[in-house]
């Protein structure tokens, strides 16, 4: 029961101006959605309408939606912990 995982636009040029060793530990973690949504340590925020699920990588964060009935994991938001939720 694995899902597809797509990164939007804004998501890629986030990750591509990351330095390389962080972006290689973002992208095993994303990678790792398709097989696990909710991993432990992943939170549903409150309050976000469209990013609801947020993971920890570092310093990092990735925010992304969950749709089951399609198995789609879309990551929307990829950035520093402290500019990533504005």
């Amino acid at each position: 029961m694995s899902y597809k995982v797509s990164i939007r636009k804004q998501a890629l040029k986030e990750l591509e101006n990351l330095p390389l060793k962080e972006t290689r530990k973002i992208s095993a973690a994303i990678d790792n959605l398709a097989e696990d949504p909710r991993p432990s340590g992943c939170k549903k925020l409150k309050g976000e309408e469209e990013y609801i699920w947020r993971i920890r990588v570092g310093d990092y964060r990735v925010l992304y939606k969950i749709d089951d009935e399609i198995k789609i994991v879309e990551v929307g938001k990829i950035g520093d912990r402290k500019n990533v939720y504005e």
